[in-house]
């Protein structure tokens, strides 16, 4: 029985090609027609050699059609033309079972568009920029407005783009529902931000969350109020771009290709300003890379006859330092808040106010000390100014024991661990009167005084919690005493001037620093009480900062007693603290136990001003009353008994009181 034509024509051998462009016919497929088709089937068993070729032919079997584009059917003639939609052109329309849509990249029986008027997916091809566009169109969405290749489009930008189409229906039905002045109540968005955060939770998408009343925009019109809503919206997205452009590590091609997309985009008259706003600077820039290394302290150079500036927005500043503190590169973020400019003056003061901070983390905290009292530059005040409390005792801390908090925020609770040499105990005590002397909010606060006491008489090891360890220092010699009092004074004032101050050696000796330390503290805050004790708010956590270091305190409650209205207001001070913190106290109390508390009294009771024995004696008050409260009040009957406190004359009051309080157990 004789071959067919169309059976001859399915033993024909197909071949693909890799590439498109190779081909000389530019098609995906390459018929091949054997010779000797009859001869071959015939010595099937026998080889063929080509000599000449050195081709060796050992078997032929029937070839089968592989998938193709519909352009490239070797069954079905194709026509060409650059952008024909209306109809199919010629038999465009007819396939076979391999033929593939160009368009939608499946079988062409399943393509919806085949033949539909207008779409004609079935005149697609590949030598038309019309066609290339619709497939790149098809295959990219939404992305294709990017000009990125389809190489470039990986699984994140896909769910990016969904993401976008999802957004542009979204803004659709809310810019419907603001033409029709429709009042819309506060829901949670998902947060896009990075790092992303649940719903409600993130301070910049929290805005999003605040009700919008459209019609009080309505009445100015569409136009109007058009030109309000755009740039606070292009503020916001603009934001969000610069800190991804920072924060996220994009292919440079990639990179490039967005911020060229949005320079393309067409913005009104008014919002001209955002066109280059994302014109960030790479992190390879010369100028930025020679900043982070310390070759450019000023963050400026000269370039083709012209000065240029690292200027940088703030959104753009507070993504590269939360960048760069991430990856634990604290002395490049500070060169780097040391040398950047930004319009924004108060926000980047804020961020520079945490420089001495990163340079604690560093290690280096004579720098760190430093750069909380001298400014950036000459028009802005030093970081000192704007300290809180809890922060100068951060910062005591700190320099105290070598120390820092392993959180990004030196606010956060956590462990501490220790990165270099601590201060000494001379630099120290300069440093933090400086402080004080540098802020007056400080200077009045009696919670910094009594951090100041409290590090001052505490060791320089600190346990991983962050809590110090209180040292317990020898009372020094009177004379010792003497002296340093002496030449506290002058040394204080010079301080107070912010001049360079060198301690006496004499005096600030290697074996009794610690003392000598506390005790030019206790003149400092003597000097303190003697002129801003009326704006004091308490008293009684700076005599509890001393510890169990009493002859400091009463060294300073005998300075006191030279002056009588200083006294008495320090007195009253006192007892209006205990009388408020009575539960306070005697959980304190039972803390430090019975040797403190008796010390304690024993200090206040034994003073030779009858002012200062009322704070003894109220505090015996309190521990009579609440003696359910005081176990370990009859340790301190006993105390009482070998310090012969019975015996010492007190006075009527005192004695009276103290047996009182020594009888009540002695009836037990």
């Amino acid at each position: 029985m004789g071959t067919s034509k169309r059976e001859e024509e399915e033993q024909s051998i197909i071949l693909i090609s890799d590439d498109e462009a190779e081909s000389t016919l530019g098609n995906s497929v390459v018929l091949v027609d054997p010779l000797e088709e009859s001869a071959l089937e015939e010595q099937k068993s026998e080889e063929v050699v080509d000599e000449e070729c050195e081709l060796v032919v050992t078997f032929c079997k029937q070839a089968n059609v592989m998938p193709h584009a519909r352009y490239d059917c070797t069954m079905q003639p194709f026509e060409r033309m650059e952008c024909d939609t209306c109809s199919p052109l010629g038999k465009n329309a007819d396939i076979c079972n391999q033929c593939y849509c160009y368009i939608c990249d499946k079988l062409a029986s399943e393509c919806q568009n085949w033949t539909t008027p207008s779409l004609c997916h079935c005149n697609a091809h590949n030598k038309s920029k019309f066609w290339k566009d619709q497939r790149d169109f098809a295959l990219a969405g939404v992305l294709v407005m990017f000009n990125l290749e389809l190489t470039d489009i990986d699984a994140d930008l896909r769910h990016g783009g969904s993401l976008l189409i999802k957004f542009i229906q979204e803004l659709s039905m809310e810019y419907n529902k603001y033409l029709t002045g429709e009042r819309m109540s506060p829901t949670q968005h998902e947060c896009f931000c990075l790092p992303k955060l649940p719903p409600g939770q993130c301070n910049v998408c929290r805005s999003r969350n605040v009700e919008v009343v459209y019609k009080s925009w309505q009445n100015l019109g569409p136009t109007a109020s058009l030109k309000i809503a755009v740039p606070c919206l292009l503020q916001r997205i603009t934001t969000q771009l610069q800190r991804m452009l920072v924060l996220c590590d994009f292919p440079k091609n990639l990179y490039e290709k967005f911020i060229h997309f949005f320079q393309s985009i067409s913005l009104p008259c008014h919002c001209f300003g955002f066109s280059n706003s994302l014109n960030v600077v790479p992190w390879d820039h010369v100028l930025l890379t020679t900043v982070l290394k310390g070759q450019n302290i000023t963050g400026q150079r000269t370039q083709k006859g012209r000065k240029v500036f690292l200027w940088e927005t703030l959104p753009v500043i507070e993504a590269r330092v939360e960048k760069l503190v991430d990856k634990e590169n604290y002395k490049e973020v500070v060169r780097y808040l040391r040398a950047v400019k930004c319009n924004d003056t108060k926000g980047l003061r804020d961020l520079r106010d945490q420089i001495p901070f990163y340079l604690c983390k560093s290690g280096d905290f004579l720098d760190a000390a430093h750069a909380l009292l001298f400014p950036v530059n000459s028009l802005a005040c030093c970081t000192a100014c704007r300290l809180t409390p809890l922060q100068f005792e951060i910062y005591l801390k700190m320099f105290r024991t070598g120390s820092v908090p392993t959180k990004k925020d030196m606010l956060d609770s956590g462990p501490w661990v220790t990165v270099g040499s601590p201060l000494k105990d001379g630099v120290l005590i300069k440093q933090a009167l400086k402080l004080l002397y540098s802020n007056m909010s400080l200077y009045r606060n009696p919670k910094c005084w009594s951090s100041l006491i409290m590090i001052l008489g505490s060791s320089n090891l600190l346990e991983k919690s962050g809590h110090l360890h209180p040292l317990s220092l020898k009372e020094p010699p009177l004379e010792f005493q003497k002296g340093v009092l002496a030449a506290s004074g002058g040394l204080l004032e010079e301080l107070k001037a912010k001049m360079n101050v060198s301690l006496p050696t004499a005096i600030f000796s290697p074996h009794l620093h610690h003392e000598a330390c506390l005790i030019l503290a206790v003149q400092a805050v003597q000097q303190m009480l003697f002129c801003d004790l009326p704006y004091l708010t308490s008293f009684l956590e700076i005599a509890l900062a001393f510890g169990n270091n009493f002859w400091a305190l009463r060294l300073l409650l005998d300075h006191l007693s030279y002056e009588e209205h200083i006294l008495h207001g320090t007195v009253n001070l006192i007892l209006r603290d205990l009388n408020r913190q009575k539960a306070t106290m005697l959980k304190l109390w039972q803390n430090l136990g019975p040797q403190y508390v008796g010390e304690f009294l024993c200090l206040f009771l034994t003073c030779r001003h009858k002012k200062m024995q009322s704070i003894g004696l109220f505090t015996l008050n309190i521990i009579t009353e609440n003696l359910h409260m005081c176990p370990w009040a009859k340790h301190l009957c006993n105390f009482f008994h070998n310090a012969g406190l019975r015996h010492l004359p007190l006075g009527a009051t005192a004695h009276h009181e103290v047996s009182k309080f020594i009888n009540i157990f002695e009836k037990l």
